[in-house]
């Protein structure tokens, strides 16, 4: 008798630790992942723009650089998992540059987007910096997507005349979201989603032409995946000249130590000496070779501006010496495309 009580009671022991261990608390970790190489597209209904693809541009340590895409535009999103919290630090629109902005996200005073916070439970409520009201308004809803079913975190963003229900699925993220409005109704659908699948961008590259007194410019498609640094590429593509009457722009020693849009709107390069020493070029095809490189990164960041130093200083030779903040202007005329 004692050895059958003894044998129930650890069947009870057993079943008691098994539902524990079954009922862990979900985290942010579990239900938004930072994946490396992946890419997310999402199928839109009710707008021409509600579909886009994802791209993971940087991932490091709790934070993760997003590349949205939706056909109409680009824009960058960097979000954080810490305390807690999933916040967004930055989005910025139109922005078709490629650039690490995980550790300059978040400036002083800046407002930032909390789209998820723990316990992630049915009621939790917070208040964002607009006013809207943002609250975890079911778990375990199952959401049909063009990729397949899952069991979802529901949240729910209240507006004045709106809301947003937001989905979320375990070691997926973001499965799909539904704008309601009125009578108007716009979701976003994950559809598919693809490993080491590189960005591609179409990257204009100008190169000097001496005897015509011309630019002439090639589209080169550089492929990125994760954490890949933009400058090297650029580097690495431009001491790869095209077929045709053009001269380099770069020695094969120079490297681009620094490289990045600042708040002035001006794009900001720096190079080592060999820029100057490996040059070997008169007054004229230095220019050239001056306004290639403005054209290239302004046109590729999209601003008029390229301030070009050498070690950290201003831009000096035997034949063009710049003052200290002062850029070279990106100029398109007498540019033609190298066919």
């Amino acid at each position: 008798m004692k050895k059958i009580l003894f044998i129930v009671s650890l069947l009870f022991l057993v079943i008691f630790v098994s539902g524990c261990t079954t009922q862990k608390e979900l985290t942010i970790n579990d239900y938004y992942p930072f994946k490396e190489n992946v890419r997310y597209v999402y199928e839109g209904i009710g707008n021409e723009y509600a579909g886009n693809d994802v791209f993971v541009d940087y991932v490091e340590d709790n934070r993760i650089q997003l590349r949205s895409n939706n056909g109409g535009t680009e824009e960058t999103k960097v979000l954080e998992n810490k305390d807690g919290q999933l916040t967004m630090l930055l989005s910025r629109a139109e922005c078709y540059y490629r650039e690490n902005l995980i550790q300059s996200a978040q400036s002083p005073g800046s407002e930032v987007e909390i789209l998820l916070k723990e316990p992630l439970k049915q009621g939790t409520t917070w208040t964002l910096a607009d006013n809207r009201k943002r609250t975890i308004t079911n778990i375990g809803v199952e959401i049909t997507t063009p990729l397949g079913k899952y069991e979802t975190l529901e949240v729910t963003t209240e507006g004045e005349g709106y809301k947003t229900l937001d989905y979320y699925a375990i070691n997926v993220g973001l499965v799909k979201s539904v704008y309601v409005a009125d009578e108007l109704e716009v979701s976003t659908s994950l559809s598919k989603i693809e490993t080491n699948v590189p960005l591609t961008q179409t990257v204009k590259f100008y190169y000097p032409n001496v005897n015509e007194d011309k630019l002439y410019f090639v589209n080169k498609q550089l492929s990125f995946n994760t954490n890949d640094i933009t400058r090297d590429f650029i580097e690495k593509e431009y001491k790869e000249l095209p077929i045709g009457d053009v001269g380099k722009v770069l020695g094969p020693n120079v490297t681009i130590k620094s490289l990045y849009l600042n708040q002035d709107n001006v794009v900001y390069v720096d190079f080592t000496d060999e820029l100057v020493s490996e040059m070997n070029a008169g007054s004229g095809y230095e220019s050239m070779i001056l306004q290639s490189i403005t054209n290239t990164l302004g046109t590729y960041y999209g601003v008029d501006k390229v301030y070009i130093t050498i070690e950290g200083s201003p831009y000096s030779s035997g034949h063009i010496i710049m003052e200290k903040g002062e850029p070279f202007i990106v100029n398109l005329e007498n540019c033609v495309e190298l066919k």
